[in-house]
């Protein structure tokens, strides 16, 4: 008992209220019978971030719960807008599909997706913090060089304008570049106006961030994919040319487009805040 005791106390109360919210609602979310997703979706992922936010509280003494609440709340905020981008995206190339969807309305649909949506944000950032603090501060800083000059940084824009056109134009070739054009517009452009980039790190050969936010999004997505495989409603792909050797839902080589998709929400998290003249709330490498 004095043992459970010491357990308990030894971890702020996030850490454990969030693991009673991921053990119930995934029992919820695939025990049910009947729809259930649409409203068990959210807190399970609310029950992930605070697991975590949890840990990280625990072993540096703070988290981006406890930093500052209402900047925790903004990546709830800009998720969901950030992810309606990808659904609009989705519409003219049509790589997945939520099923069934027939018995909701139209404002319930959007209700319900962009409660959904809220949790990618915070999700990927807050299992970045956790990584984070797993890496050596001298890790991953002897990478290739890229984006020390403005020729260089305007030839990386330049490409993400044409994965992005090539993805809209030819959506059969495009599958994997909706996962990479966005960051390569967005990452110039934060540079340019003096927000927090991608390319300013790896300019100076630091690819700490790269690595981290690489294996955030591909954690994340492999929780997206394991709880979305008994969901209802839930999400099919139709991946052109690799749709096989599934992992739940997802075909195995889609999982690749998770490692730049963390790249692209740092990029797009950085511009909202930076334009809205905001303070960035994530910290990575001790750099915010």
């Amino acid at each position: 008992m004095a043992r459970t005791r010491f357990l308990i106390a030894k971890y702020p109360w996030q850490t454990w209220v969030g693991l009673g919210m991921v053990t119930l609602f995934w029992y919820l979310n695939w025990g049910l019978s009947g729809l259930r997703t649409h409203w068990a979706f959210f807190p399970l992922w609310l029950g992930y971030i605070f697991f975590l936010d949890g840990l990280v509280y625990r072993r540096t003494g703070a988290s981006p719960f406890r930093r500052s609440f209402w900047r925790w709340i903004g990546y709830f905020i800009i998720s969901a807008p950030v992810w309606w981008i990808f659904e609009w995206v989705n519409i003219r190339v049509g790589y997945w599909d939520y099923q069934p969807i027939e018995t909701f309305s139209e404002a319930a649909y959007v209700f319900y997706c962009t409660i959904n949506f809220s949790i990618v944000i915070p999700a990927v950032f807050t299992t970045a913090e956790w990584l984070d603090n797993h890496f050596d501060e001298k890790a991953f800083t002897r990478g290739p060089v890229i984006g020390s000059s403005s020729n260089s940084r305007m030839i990386v824009l330049a490409l993400g304008v044409a994965m992005l056109a090539a993805t809209l134009i030819w959506p059969a070739i495009g599958s994997p570049l909706i996962w990479i054009s966005l960051f390569l517009i967005l990452d110039p452009i934060n540079h340019f106006l003096g927000f927090r980039s991608i390319l300013s790190e790896t300019a100076e050969r630091k690819w700490r961030t790269v690595v981290i936010l690489f294996l955030a999004s591909l954690i994340c997505g492999f929780f997206w994919e394991l709880w979305n495989f008994y969901s209802l409603p839930k999400w099919i792909y139709h991946v052109p040319y690799v749709d096989f050797w599934h992992v739940f839902e997802m075909p195995a080589l889609g999982y690749l487009g998770y490692l730049p998709f963390g790249l692209e929400l740092f990029a797009m998290y950085h511009f909202i805040v930076g334009v809205l003249g905001g303070i960035p709330h994530i910290k990575l490498d001790n750099n915010i």
